[in-house]
């Protein structure tokens, strides 16, 4: 029912305004406001607002070309900018770490500008509120107030002023933070990082007393990294260790030469090589002073981005025993001598020759590569290598450390380098957390949700909890093959289902309780599409046992499709400590539930049951070593069902199309040689999955495998003791 009606009295009559006499009556006012006036408590004193954006994370809809990147729009350099593609809409983001009470945008465009755009905010990068919009955007400097709590701040444009794309100067985000202290970003690289240049005193000593301490210390805790500013280095041999990184701070190889050798022999082991493990050099020139580099390295020893102007030789004094290794990116203007080396990966690099082969020895993408020729000679050479993304590392740019991040290349072939400044981005390390022992998974997640990048300095990790990667783009970085030990069996890594994620240059060993995973790409059940900007995981190595006891019931699980594996050796240790058939428990290795994934060096050794898995559709696989376990106890530990052994590496029966080039698996049953597998392989049979020049050896007959793939290839029982490898040129 309608309300009742409420008399309303009229307005009172208003009155004439006093005219107040001037003197008097005015300084009594006066007296009696002040009086009020003190009754009122003082507002409190507010900070101004600061700068929050400035060399802060910052993502972008599209870029016009290499030199317009997001990040020069919030660096601070009114000489750089970001531009976007020559359409609408576009937008340009910046993560500012945390929650923040924003307050004013700044926009100081280039010529291409908005006329019509928003400004949106945002606390978790998905949700999005629009604190301002315009139609009528003029140009120039543009200065707009906002109000609100946010992590991300966006200018997401709706039409474009001109023909071009939207172009900003600088994007800048001013408020107060509210997240409580702010970790710092950049700062020193610790005690255990040594850089010299060309004018430092005892670089020799230096180089010699490291070695000595590392040369033999296989799960020793001592890390270290050499890195040589640009300049000539002259009379120089580098001996490298165990965990220890040698490595230019040019952005070319040809910035930074030592006349003179980086060095890995076996001398340590009495000349064989096949221990040399958890080593790299980079970014170097090498005028050898024989003419020849050595670098006799087995498994987890990457060579990047080195130009060696002369031979390179990769078996040990003496020509002992060699078991593995990876070369990307680099240039060798003599021959490689493979020599005594069973197998060896390049990816992307010129070579000058190469003198023979082992068992499996496999190119791709390299200039002056020998032919494909398996069986015999056992070379597997593919012209290009399908897609690739050279691994980040840190440089000088005048005096300021920055890491440089490589872009993506498709079909590529050669080095990113040859013909000038590779293609990529160069990060300030004023944007990374820098990790020093002691630092807390607490404080490493901190840094992480702040939206800076990791970089790990050398040292040993203790985790109480899993770090979580879940920004896109973000790096983690290791120096001298820093190491993550994950306690109370939490998983090590987590990273997001997200683009852009490289991890890159560390070691994660399994803790004595046992972990469910080690390292996980992407949450189960991801799906986001990442083609265009792929996860990459390139030096990361995982260990189970060996420095004492560890395990894992799978080490690496891969769930986000497109995601590259670029060089890894993960690895349920044979030797050392805390090993034993159930000591060191580790039933899988590799798991690959993603989709388009690929694989360029993969090295899986040792595992319970399957060392890899693959269940995702349209994988790759370029290069692929492995050995199973040596310490099975009998034919009943490993028997699968009516199966005897668990295959090296497996394609799920519901996967309809996957890929794979030069595969070996090798059995050395040393607790029982009467021990047998089925096969090394196993795979569907259907024609979109295809298989090139796989070999499976029993070592000197210890155990046999009765085929290679499936129930295809000769049995190496025929062979007895006789290490002759059984081979299969393609299958079906």
């Amino acid at each position: 029912m309608p309300a009742a009606a409420v008399p309303v009295a009229p307005p009172a009559a208003r009155r004439p305004p006093l005219t107040l006499r001037r003197g008097v009556t005015g300084a009594l006012v006066t007296a009696l406001v002040a009086a009020l006036l003190a009754l009122v408590p003082a507002p409190a004193a507010e900070a101004a607002p600061v700068l929050l954006s400035q060399g802060r994370p910052a993502t972008a809809s599209s870029q016009e070309n290499g030199g317009t990147p997001a990040a020069a729009a919030v660096d601070g350099d009114p000489g750089t900018r970001w531009s976007s593609g020559f359409s609408d809409p576009q937008w340009l983001q910046v993560d500012l770490g945390g929650p923040a009470a924003v307050s004013r945008v700044v926009l100081r465009w280039e010529a291409a500008y908005a006329k019509a755009y928003r400004i949106e905010l945002s606390t978790d990068g998905t949700n999005w509120s629009t604190a301002h919009s315009t139609t009528t955007g003029a140009g120039g400097t543009e200065t707009v107030p906002v109000t609100g709590t946010a992590r991300y701040v966006r200018m997401h444009g709706v039409t474009r002023a001109t023909g071009y794309g939207y172009s900003l100067w600088e994007f800048q985000v001013y408020g107060n933070g509210d997240g409580g202290p702010v970790l710092p970003g950049g700062g020193d690289l610790g005690p255990n990082v040594h850089v010299f240049d060309p004018a430092t005193p005892g670089i020799q000593a230096k180089l010699d007393e490291v070695f000595r301490q590392q040369e033999s210390a296989q799960f020793g805790s001592g890390r270290h990294a050499f890195l040589f500013k640009p300049g000539t280095y002259s009379n120089l041999n580098a001996q490298i260790g165990f965990y220890t990184q040698i490595a230019g701070l040019g952005l070319r190889p040809g910035d930074t030469t030592i006349n003179g050798d980086v060095t890995v022999d076996a001398g340590w082991f009495n000349g064989n090589a096949t221990q040399n493990f958890w080593r790299g050099a980079e970014g170097l020139t090498l005028n050898p002073v024989s003419g020849t580099n050595r670098w006799a390295v087995s498994q987890a020893a990457s060579f990047r981005r080195m130009h060696v102007k002369g031979g390179l030789n990769l078996a040990p004094n003496g020509y002992g025993w060699a078991s593995g290794g990876y070369i990307a990116d680099s240039k060798v203007d003599g021959q490689i001598g493979n020599y005594s080396q069973q197998q060896w990966y390049t990816r992307d690099s010129a070579i000058g020759g190469w003198s023979n082969s082992v068992w499996n020895q496999v190119f791709s993408g390299v200039e002056g590569a020998p032919a494909t020729g398996f069986p015999e000679p056992r070379y597997t050479t593919l012209t290009t290598t399908p897609i690739s993304r050279e691994k980040p590392f840190l440089h000088l740019d005048g005096n300021e450390y920055k890491v440089f991040a490589p872009a993506k290349r498709t079909n590529a072939r050669g080095t990113t380098w040859a013909n000038g400044t590779p293609q990529g981005e160069s990060i300030p390390l004023s944007r990374f957390y820098v990790v020093k022992p002691g630092t807390t998974a607490a404080t490493i997640n901190q840094a992480l949700a702040q939206g800076l990048h990791l970089l790990f300095t050398p040292g040993v990790y203790h985790v109480d909890r899993t770090i979580d990667v879940n920004r896109a783009n973000t790096i983690v970085l290791g120096l001298g093959l820093a190491t993550i030990i994950p306690d109370n069996g939490v998983t090590a890594m987590r990273v997001a289902d997200v683009d852009g994620v490289r991890l890159a240059g560390f070691l994660i060993d399994a803790g004595a309780v046992n972990s469910p995973t080690l390292l996980e790409i992407g949450p189960q059940g991801a799906a986001a599409d990442h083609a265009a900007n792929p996860t990459t995981v390139q030096d990361v190595y995982i260990r189970i046992g060996g420095a004492g006891p560890g395990k894992a019931t799978t080490s690496m699980v891969v769930n986000s499709d497109d995601t590259i594996i670029d060089h890894t050796w993960v690895w349920r240790a044979d030797h050392g400590d805390g090993v034993g058939w159930e000591t060191n428990r580790a039933d899988y290795g590799v798991r690959v539930n993603g989709d388009d994934v690929l694989a360029t060096g993969l090295f899986v050794e040792h595992f319970n049951k399957y060392d890899v898995e693959w269940y995702g559709e349209r994988g790759r696989t370029i290069f692929y070593q492995n050995e199973k376990a040596y310490d099975a106890p009998d034919q009943a530990a490993i028997q699968n069902g009516t199966t005897k052994g668990y295959a090296a590496y497996r394609v799920d029966d519901s996967v309809n199309t996957h890929e794979a080039w030069g595969l070996g698996s090798y059995c050395n049953y040393n607790v029982d040689p009467g021990i047998r597998q089925d096969h090394g392989f196993k795979t569907p049979v259907k024609p979109g999955v295809k298989f090139h020049s796989l070999l499976v050896v029993s070592l000197g007959g210890m155990g046999h495998y009765h085929h290679v793939i499936n129930e295809t290839g000769a049995s190496t029982v025929p062979a007895g003791t006789s290490t002759v490898p059984s081979t299969v040129v393609s299958f079906p």
